[in-house]
């Protein structure tokens, strides 16, 4: 759902007052926040927040394009762990691509195979 137009957007206060001091001083430090609903303003560029994703601070370095989001948007909260059924399958692409035989060790000359028949003894 969209916020009234008169309302304006959304920032935290202690944000803006973290912003402006970080503005005044010129440092490059990251500003901590847990405020991922706040709006990313246009006087937010160049700056990073490290914005709380539920267990640690994310990194953010805000650029032009991500002004009029919310700073939640770029600090993921899941973290995807693959599909188990794509693990089993590729462990058996694995194993069929594998050769049948185990390649011999480091130091030691593999026997020569002179042809791909075996040879057969002739008895009179």
């Amino acid at each position: 759902m969209v916020r009234s137009i008169h309302k304006g957007p959304f920032v935290d206060g202690s944000l803006l007052k973290k912003v402006a001091n970080a503005r005044e001083t010129g440092k490059k430090t990251i500003i901590n926040t847990w405020s991922r609903r706040s709006t990313i303003m246009p006087e937010f560029v160049g700056l990073t927040f490290g914005v709380h994703n539920g267990r640690r601070f994310i990194p953010v370095l805000i650029s032009e394009n991500m002004v009029g989001h919310k700073l939640g948007e770029f600090s993921p909260t899941r973290t995807f762990f693959s599909h188990s059924s794509e693990k089993k399958t590729q462990k058996t692409s694995d194993r069929a691509a594998a050769p049948a035989s185990s390649p011999a060790p480091a130091g030691t000359s593999a026997p020569k195979a002179s042809t791909d028949a075996p040879k057969t003894e002739k008895k009179d």
